[in-house]
């Protein structure tokens, strides 16, 4: 187990105050997340990713998908019906336990579409940049380009 001292950083930094409680919390979830339901995430693109989760045993209907500002969540919950509950297992190696799974997400990184196949729960995210924050090429006026107005003076005016 890992333990850190966030606090001369804390001491020494005006304004970093998200990134050092992101870094606390990461570390209190490595100790304490689950590894439970496996799960990948994969780059698709420069601004594009894929998190896969293995959930055999769970249909679409018992997997909730919730994006909470900076938050994703995932979570899933068997639903025992009357088939299941006659059911007598010799040996029950399939976990359909009860999970609740959490990523914290990069600003502006938003869920573009989830799909459910063959027990693989695909999220797909992107950044979304706002037009307003994405930078801009600003023009230079050089000396040929200066609109100069020349104002003629009026020959009845007195000086």
């Amino acid at each position: 187990m890992r333990n850190f001292d966030l606090a001369p950083l804390y001491r020494a930094t005006v304004g970093f105050d998200q990134i050092a409680d992101l870094m606390d919390r990461v570390l209190t979830q490595e100790v304490s997340q689950p590894s439970y339901p496996p799960y990948n995430i994969e780059k698709t693109s420069d601004d594009a990713w894929r998190i896969s989760l293995a959930v055999a045993g769970f249909s679409t209907e018992d997997i909730a998908i919730e994006q909470r500002e900076n938050a994703l969540v995932i979570t899933a919950r068997k639903a025992d019906g009357e088939e299941e509950k006659a059911k007598t297992y010799l040996h029950r190696g399939i976990a359909t336990r009860a999970f609740e799974r959490r990523f914290t997400l990069a600003e502006h990184v938003r869920v573009t579409g989830a799909s459910h196949e063959n027990g693989m729960l695909h999220i797909d995210l992107k950044r979304e940049v706002p037009e307003a924050l994405k930078p801009r090429r600003i023009e230079i006026a050089g000396p040929n380009t200066v609109e100069t107005k020349v104002i003629e003076s009026d020959p009845t005016a007195e000086v």
